[in-house]
């Protein structure tokens, strides 16, 4: 089953520029509507006590100008898409034709969702571990007796369980284009498949690469599990508890005429594919499904977050298990040093791939490609907001359309619902402790009135061991002095790293500093640790250097300038190249917060530029003449 993410959907490209005439467009809006308002609102299963984003102020018409765009490229005959938002589809619409001739597509017509599949067999095997039917360090041997024979890589490679084929770490090399071929591999030829002898690439552990192989052998695990038919007991544990009433295995068990078939370019024209059947390998992409199904499917993982108290709400998996599924098991890209700051990172977990957006933070997918029919679900784990994109092209690249649709709702939606009080990162907790609130609070009355025996309250013991309080007067006396009597910014909201991690940021008339509190893992928590940056001094050598280095990158500087002193062991080059890859990335610089330093040697700040944001940080020597250090990161 060939997949896009990790190339495909880099880059929106593939589908042909064509002429419209031979593409009706049409019911981009509400097509569907019916099943979106009454069988997902709020109701059953997947519709109960989800993170809710209040989409009454979006402009849902900008989604239906991205899709038309979209569809405008020719790259297959007809889509559907979807929005989710708090259990629910509240926007649908349908675009092309379903078949040469025929309607447009909508939220209720089935597609082949390829490789969107992988969640559903993930999920049936998180399900029979939670039931204690097997454990996901069992050996696959242990249940696809076939493997028996699997020749290792080296002699010190470990044997795959089946957490490595969860996990795409199996070792076996990436399948795509041969994995699409073996969709309707009858069993005995499956078998005498594994047996021939399959090849490792890695040892299993070691590395992610994709591999459609590795999720059709779980397949046949959950047969040797549950005594049934893979899609038997997908059927019976997963697609009949939620309802999903529209979604199967075989192009048979549908009207044909609420079925997108599937095209493939031929010359200028679309050459219509006969779908291959349920075989061994339908566990990597087999499935059948709707925009208004799939939308259920997301609301259900959706549901999963934030951790709290109650029942499942009648879903076969439970929350835990959900969650476990979205959480990244193994990485598939690290950030190199330096890699712009807007490029997402991403893992893959049980099923799903997640993304970590500088920007919204966690974002889950799958994407399916096949021939005949490409697709995506993405969801954005704080708020629940997802979107369902499928088309029937060979290849079709739906991923590009879903990022984009998401990305505009999540930006209409703004910091107040994205991120206001969630914790950054790839597994949001929910909101923070309410303790980290109250001690925030507590904080910003010490730092106008300090009080010790309020201090020793609020504090750890270790924090006036740190510095003591004395000290800590005379800081937030020298940040009154320099920055003008200060309350928290109410322009900008708090970040949390963690439900006991609180930043915030501080404003006078002459300036800002970030105050940030971390809570010690108590019961009863109490701040462990509390940091203000302290801004230089009017006319200090610490600022002169300062300004001097925000001017490099406001002249674009090519080379160190003799006038500017910098310890022996800065490299003057490699700083001078960041320092104009911060000019590229930011424009003309102004200063902004200080977000750490202590004001004597050493400072951070962040700069604003009309194309983006920069943080410098700096430090120089006892005498304050000489810079010892020089660091840019860029900011989305």
């Amino acid at each position: 089953m060939v997949e896009p993410e990790n190339v495909r959907h880099s880059a929106d490209v593939g589908p042909r520029l064509g002429d419209l005439a031979a593409t009706k467009l049409a019911g981009a809006g509400l097509a569907g509507a019916g099943l979106a308002g009454s069988a997902l609102a709020g109701s059953g299963p997947a519709g109960a006590n989800l993170p809710r984003a209040d989409l009454a102020g979006v402009d849902l018409t900008v989604v239906d100008q991205l899709a038309r765009a979209f569809a405008e490229r020719d790259g297959q005959p007809g889509l559907a898409y979807g929005v989710v938002a708090g259990g629910a589809l509240v926007h649908s619409g349908g675009l092309g034709e379903r078949w040469l001739g025929g309607p447009s597509p909508d939220a209720g017509t089935v597609f082949r969702i390829a490789s969107m599949t992988k969640s559903f067999t993930a999920a049936t095997v998180a399900l029979l571990r939670d039931e204690g039917a097997l454990r996901l360090d069992d050996l696959a041997q242990d249940y696809v007796t076939e493997l028996n024979g699997l020749r290792l890589p080296s002699a010190d490679s470990p044997r795959p369980t089946l957490r490595h084929l969860l996990t795409m770490t199996a070792g076996f090399p990436t399948d795509d284009p041969w994995g699409d071929r073996q969709q309707g591999l009858a069993a005995a030829e499956f078998s005498r498949l594994l047996e021939g002898g399959v090849r490792l690439g890695w040892a299993p552990g070691t590395r992610f690469e994709y591999s459609n192989l590795g999720y059709a052998i779980l397949g046949k695990v959950i047969e040797a599990v549950t005594g049934t038919g893979y899609a038997d007991a997908v059927r019976s544990r997963i697609l009949r508890p939620l309802g999903l009433t529209r979604t199967g295995y075989e192009v048979g068990e549908f009207d044909p005429a609420e079925v997108a078939r599937g095209y493939q370019r031929d010359g200028g024209g679309w050459r219509e594919l006969v779908p291959d059947g349920n075989g061994a390998f339908a566990p990597m992409g087999g499935i059948f499904s709707t925009v208004a199904d799939l939308a259920r499917w997301v609301s259900g993982f959706a549901d999963a977050f934030p951790p709290r108290d109650g029942e499942a709400g009648g879903h076969p998996l439970s929350r835990a298990t959900r969650r476990d599924m979205q959480l990244p098991q193994v990485a598939i890209v690290a950030r190199s040093a330096g890699s712009y700051p807007d490029a997402s990172t991403a893992s893959y977990g049980f099923g799903l791939f997640v993304e970590d957006d500088p920007v919204y933070g966690a974002i889950v997918q799958h994407s399916g490609g096949y021939p005949g029919y490409g697709s995506q679900m993405r969801w954005h784990v704080a708020t629940g907001t997802g979107v369902i994109v499928l088309a029937n092209g060979t290849y079709a690249a739906a991923g590009p359309l879903a990022g984009r649709i998401l990305a505009e709702l999540l930006r209409q939606l703004g910091p107040a619902q994205t991120g206001a009080a969630t914790v950054f990162g790839p597994a949001p907790a929910g909101s923070p402790w309410p303790q980290t609130l109250a001690a925030r609070a507590e904080v910003d009355r010490l730092l106008q009135d300090w009080d010790d025996d309020i201090a020793g309250q609020l504090f750890s013991p270790n924090v006036a061991w740190d510095q003591p309080h004395a000290e800590r007067r005379a800081a937030i006396d020298q940040i009154r002095d320099r920055i003008g009597d200060f309350q928290p910014d109410p322009g900008r909201r708090a970040e949390f790293d963690s439900p006991a991690h609180c930043r915030w940021w501080l404003r006078g008339d002459r300036g800002s500093v970030q105050a940030e509190i971390k809570l010690a893992p108590l019961w009863q928590p109490l701040v462990q640790s509390l940091r203000v940056a302290v801004p230089p001094a009017p006319g200090s050598s610490l600022l002169r250097l300062l300004d001097s280095v925000i001017g490099m990158i406001n002249d674009g500087a090519t080379q160190w300038p003799d006038w500017l002193p910098a310890a022996a062991d800065v490299d003057t080059v490699a700083v001078a190249r960041r320092l104009r890859v911060a000019a590229a990335w930011a424009g003309r610089c102004t200063a902004g917060a200080f977000r750490a330093g202590d004001g004597e040697a050493s400072t951070t700040v962040e700069l604003e530029g009309p194309s983006g944001r920069v943080v410098l940080a700096i430090s120089v020597d006892e005498a304050g003449d000489v810079l010892r250090q020089a660091d840019v990161t860029l900011l989305p």
